[in-house]
Formats: C-alpha cells, sequence, structure tokens
C-alpha cells in the first residue's frame, strides 16, 4: 500500500487530491490522506467580500466532506505539530500518520515585520474566521459611533487604516470604502465622520501591475473616499493608535481599527520543515524542478509553500491561485509517474508555470486586470477585468464542487446581491415578491391544460392531424413569402389553437414579410404578419425559426406515417396536460417550466408562434426557479425530494445537487 499524504486542503491541496483520485481510482493499492486544521476550504481571494459584508460568510467555506464525497479521498481533520522525515510520518496534535509521499501545501499566515504592537491590536484578514472577526468589528465600530454624543469618540471609531497596498489591501479598502455609505445611512451617521487610509512602505499600490493600472486604482479608492499613503512606514500600532513614518517625520494618529494586509510567511508548520528541509525567507521550501524538496524525493512542495526558480526566470514562481493550481497538476503527474513505475526522465514533468495574469477588484462594482500569455499581455478595463474574474472563479468551482458551488457563487454574487454591490448593479438581484407570479402561474396551467383537453375533443388521440397542422402551417408562411397571398392557403385553424402555436386564419388580405434572414444555412428566421403592417395586430404577426434538420425529421420519419403522427399527438396532449396540472397545483414547477418551453420552441420550429402567445415564453422562463413554493405543493415536496435527492452516492460525486 502506497501512502499520499497531503498536508493542507487550500487551493493546492484540494486540486492535488483530487486529481491523484482520479489517476488511482481503480488502485486499492494507493490511499489519499488530506489532513487540514479546518473542516472546511476557504475562498482566500474573497475574505474581503465577507469582512464587508458584501456576501454571506458561507459563500467562502466549501466543506471538505462534500468536496471529497464519494471518492477515494481519507480526510483528516488534525493539527499537524511535527514531521519525522527519516521515519516519514506527520505527527499531529491527535494521531500520527505515515506517508510514501508528503505533500506539504500548508498555506501562509500573516507576517507582521516585527513591527510593535501589530500582533496584538491589528486585525489580519487572512483566514475565514480573520473575515467573520473584521466583519462584527467594522458593525460594532458603527453602531457605537451611532448611539455616540462625543464627536472625537465617533471620528475614532469611524477611523480605519488598511496597512498593505497590495492585491488583498487595495480590495479591502475598495469593500470597506463602498460599505462605509451603506452603513452610515442604516445608522443615520454621516458620511464625512468616516475616515479610511490604506498605508504602504511602497512607492505605488498593487507593484505588481503596470504603473498605468496602479495609477487607475489609486484614483478609483480616492474617489471613493481612501485617502492612499505610499512610502509611508509603519512603525507602531496601539489600542487607539498607528504610529507612522515618511520622510523622516513621524506621527500619531488615531485610529479605531487597523487591518493588517501587509505581507505573508509560511504557516508555522511550514517553519518547523524549513528547519530541516532547505528552505528560503518566510519560510518558503525549496524544490527542485519536479517540486520535490531539493532534500527529500518523498517530499514534494506545493503552493505558497514552494520556492522554485523555472528555467530562464530571476525570481520564484509567485504565491498566487494560479501557481497552487498548476503546481498541483505537476505534483499529481508526478507522483503518478513514480507510483506507476515510470520514474524516468521523459516521464516526470518539470514545473513550467504559464501564468494568465492578475486582477484586483476595488469594491464589488470596479476592477483592473492584466490577462493574457507570458509574452502578450493586455490591460482589461473595468467591466471586462471584473466579468473575467467571475468567469475565472466558477472554473475553479467547477472542478472543486461542481455545479453545487457554482449555483451558490451566483447567488451570493448576483441574485442575492444588495446595494448594487456587483459590477452589474443589482440588475440580476431578486426583489420581486414570488407570490405575485402565483396568478400568473395559475392561468398558464389553465391554457395548457385548455390544450390539451380540447386536442382530445378534437380527435388527436385517434386521428392523424399532424400532416395538416404542419403542413397548412408552412404553406402560410409560403405564400405570404412569394407574396402571392395568404388567402387561398388553407390555414391552420382547422386544426390547431392559437395558444400552442397553430396559425389562425389571417383572412383574405395579403400578407407582409417583416424580415427573413438565413444564418449559414443552418437555421432561418421568419418573421411575417398575415395583414399588410399598418392593418396588423399582435395576433396577426408569427415567428418561426426554419431548421432543416427539424424539417428533415418531421417530413421523412412523422409525416409519411399515420402510426407516428398519433404518437405524436398522444404525447402532445400528454404533455400539455401534465404541464397545466403542475402549474395549477404547483408541483414540479421547474420541469414543467423546461417542458414549457421545450414545447414552445418545437412548435415555434414546426408552425411558427403568434406574438400574441409569446408571453408563455417568457412566463415559462419565470417559473423556472421555485415558482411552485408559494401556494403551490412544491413547498412541501421540494424539501423532501432534496432531502433523499442529495444522499444519492451518485449525485454526491457528481455534485448534481444545491444546498
Amino acid at each position: 500500500m502506497k501512502k499520499i499524504v497531503i498536508l493542507g486542503g487550500g487551493y493546492s491541496g484540494i486540486l492535488m487530491a483530487k486529481k491523484l483520485e482520479k489517476k488511482f481510482r481503480n488502485n486499492p493499492d494507493v490511499s489519499i490522506t488530506v489532513i487540514d486544521k479546518n473542516p472546511y476550504h476557504t475562498m482566500l481571494t474573497e475574505l474581503h467580500e465577507v469582512a464587508a459584508s458584501r456576501v454571506d460568510e458561507e459563500s467562502i467555506r466549501i466543506s471538505y466532506r462534500k468536496v471529497f464525497e464519494g471518492r477515494r479521498i481519507a480526510f483528516i481533520h488534525d493539527t499537524a505539530q511535527a514531521f519525522d522525515f527519516k521515519e516519514k510520518k506527520v505527527r499531529c496534535k491527535k494521531g500520527c500518520y505515515d506517508y510514501d509521499f508528503l505533500v506539504i501545501a500548508a498555506g501562509s499566515r500573516p507576517t507582521y515585520f516585527g513591527i510593535s504592537g501589530a500582533p496584538e491590536y491589528a486585525y489580519p484578514l487572512w483566514s475565514y474566521d480573520d473575515a467573520i472577526k473584521l466583519r462584527d468589528r467594522i458593525q460594532y465600530c458603527f453602531r457605537q459611533a451611532s448611539s455616540e454624543t462625543d464627536e472625537e469618540e465617533k471620528r475614532r471609531l469611524l477611523s480605519f487604516y488598511i496597512v498593505g497596498a497590495g492585491f488583498t489591501g487595495v480590495e479591502m479598502a475598495g469593500e470597506l470604502a463602498e460599505y462605509a455609505p451603506v452603513l452610515c445611512d442604516a445608522m443615520e451617521i454621516d458620511r464625512r465622520l468616516v475616515t479610511i487610509y490604506n498605508v504602504d512602505f511602497l512607492p505605488r499600490v498593487v507593484p505588481s501591475l503596470p504603473e498605468k493600472l496602479s495609477d487607475k486604482i489609486q484614483r478609483r479608492l480616492e474617489k471613493m473616499g481612501v485617502t492612499v499613503k505610499l512610502n509611508t512606514k509603519v512603525a507602531q500600532i496601539g489600542e487607539n493608535f498607528i504610529a507612522l513614518e515618511k520622510d523622516g517625520i513621524k506621527s500619531n494618529d488615531i485610529a479605531g481599527t487597523v487591518i493588517w494586509v501587509a505581507g505573508i510567511e509560511g504557516a508555522a508548520i511550514t517553519l518547523l520543515a524549513g528547519e530541516t528541509l532547505s528552505s528560503q525567507k518566510r519560510g518558503r521550501l525549496t524544490a527542485d524542478s519536479y517540486l520535490r524538496s531539493v532534500d527529500d524525493e518523498s517530499v514534494y512542495i506545493a503552493g505558497d509553500n514552494l520556492f522554485y526558480i523555472p528555467e530562464g526566470e530571476k525570481d520564484s514562481v509567485p504565491q498566487m491561485v494560479e501557481n497552487c493550481e498548476q503546481s498541483a497538476d505537476t505534483i499529481a503527474h508526478n507522483i503518478y509517474s513514480v507510483i506507476t513505475g515510470r520514474e524516468r526522465k521523459d516521464e516526470l514533468e518539470a514545473y513550467q508555470p504559464k501564468f494568465h495574469g492578475v486582477m484586483v477588484s476595488v469594491g464589488g462594482r470596479y476592477g483592473a486586470a492584466r490577462v493574457g500569455s507570458t509574452k502578450n499581455m493586455v490591460n482589461l478595463p473595468s467591466f471586462p477585468a471584473m466579468f473575467v474574474k467571475h468567469f475565472i472563479n466558477i472554473v475553479y468551482f467547477a472542478q472543486v464542487l461542481g455545479w453545487n458551488k457554482i449555483a451558490s457563487y451566483l447567488k451570493h454574487e448576483f441574485f442575492t446581491i444588495r446595494n448594487k454591490r456587483s459590477f452589474v448593479g443589482g440588475h440580476f438581484s431578486n426583489r420581486t415578491p414570488s407570490f405575485l407570479m402565483v396568478p400568473l402561474r395559475l392561468w398558464m396551467g389553465c391554457v395548457w391544460l385548455y390544450e390539451g383537453i380540447m386536442k382530445i375533443v378534437e380527435s388527436w388521440l385517434v386521428t392523424p392531424k399532424l400532416s395538416v397542422f404542419f403542413g397548412s402551417a408552412a404553406e402560410w408562411f409560403n405564400k405570404i413569402i412569394t407574396n402571392t397571398g395568404a388567402s387561398s392557403a388553407k390555414t391552420a385553424s382547422d386544426t390547431v389553437t392559437g395558444a400552442t402555436g397553430g396559425l389562425a386564419d389571417t383572412g383574405s388580405t395579403a400578407g407582409q414579410v417583416l424580415f427573413n434572414i438565413d444564418f449559414l444555412g443552418l437555421i432561418r428566421g421568419l418573421f411575417v404578419s398575415g395583414k399588410p403592417l399598418k392593418d396588423a395586430t399582435l395576433a396577426d404577426c408569427a415567428f418561426k425559426l426554419d431548421i432543416p434538420v427539424m424539417n428533415w425529421f418531421v417530413n421523412m420519419l412523422i409525416i409519411p406515417y399515420d402510426t407516428m403522427q398519433i404518437i405524436m399527438q398522444v404525447i402532445i396532449v400528454f404533455i400539455e396536460i401534465l404541464i397545466g396540472l403542475s402549474l395549477l397545483g404547483g408541483l414540479f414547477t421547474t420541469p414543467s417550466s423546461i417542458a414549457s418551453l421545450i414545447l414552445l420552441f418545437l412548435f415555434t420550429t414546426t408552425t411558427g408562434l403568434y406574438l400574441s402567445n409569446f408571453w408563455m415564453v417568457f412566463a415559462a422562463a419565470a417559473f423556472l426557479w421555485g415558482a411552485g413554493t408559494v401556494f403551490g405543493l412544491d413547498y412541501y415536496a421540494t424539501p423532501l425530494l432534496k432531502k433523499h435527492w442529495r444522499h444519492i452516492g451518485w449525485v454526491r460525486r457528481l455534485y448534481i445537487y444545491h444546498d
């Protein structure tokens, strides 16, 4: 039995475990164990959003139990305390664990550079707990200030210093500046009493970005009310003050809250490993080109703990998420190669990272990014930058927790966002009370039920109707297109009703083509009026998608055979009645809405659909999510089904459920 132990479930550890499990899924002689001091994975890049209450705390926390569900990965909730590299053991608080291959991906922690008072009085932002504590602190300060009568004390409570103007510092400053007016309005505080400072010893904000982007970010911060203090050293932090030094001039400033995001170092256990293994500054462990420790080939280094200078580069790989993801992939490949006996130079993979840029958000509405390839980077302005950020997050979530986390992310970032704190404002945020859709749901249910019953009355269950149903509609469109008049056409009014796409008699007046567009021969969009446009109403205008594949299917496999026509007719009637009953009862409204959209699409591609009936398309879209939970049976059925569905093994393994 080969034992792989991954110490740390951060960005590297969680992806590496899943990649290794996939490679060794059919090999029972290999075990994979992940050890972490927390029972959950934390989205460290989103901490500022929780700290400033833009999203709920659960949005950045991902349960390891859910991630590893149905996989041959053992998760151990324990805290590593020591290593025995000679005996190949990891000693933890609750037990001792043997390994054949150890991956150190324990992450990092804040470093205070020996500044007096920083560990005691500053609020760090580098963990889930940090974000919660800081959020509570910010809200506490505003609550206290709202009832404080002494203006000097009020100003102290509302003074915030963010130390560090790198990625995290700028993002925290932006979030806080965006959140402050919301709290001021809620607690009746004058916004001018709130002061926010971003302090750094460096000459510009986010120095890893080009100077042009750094300047843009600084201007944005200042526009939001943040005072940026660069080339400024923090000398000391106290309970109610911060001591600064610039150009040799020292000052003691009142500070109600100091937020520390000025730098990181390796986790404590990584520093301990560095006493035995070769390491660099701040606890980064030195690795060879295969990401093994230069002192021990059974120990691999990943993510923030990694010190490795790629060939042709001058500096070590950066401590960023993309490095975590790519190093995880390389290590998984190399461990697999060693275990399967392919440890040759052409089988092991040297780490050659290809970073695709970075981005920084300044609040929920503005961002800046520099993305592309190593040799061709481009700067992105705000909207595209924020779009790229969310897209990258979704790609990561698809790897970690699939649909489950993607649905949660969309909910927190867009569908429940308040105060327009999103790069698309609040346009996607749900505000309309769901009970207002109940009358529309009932009416649409009645329409579908009526359509199904009327088709039964018209003998759809026993007599072939589709040849006339499809043929007369096609002839009606063709007559209008060829401009010979629609009056000579045998219309579909005798065979189908208006609600499901059949076209009624348009009278003796020639129709009019509004547009007829062919898309590369794959699909043609037709929009016609049965009357001259000046005399037409919505009930006279019809839209059709003419798709050659659909036409072939209908003309070759359905129309020539009476039996096939009746089978299709029975299916249509059955579906229409089921949809009607479902919407009326509010039971299974999501699948009913999907069925409605599919049926309406089929009508649009075969007979066409009147504009007067297009409301059904939009109503079906509105009912896709939870329409039956208000005055409907889904209120009772959905929780029960959800409970049983999410406990099915393959469902949990594929993450096709949501919380």
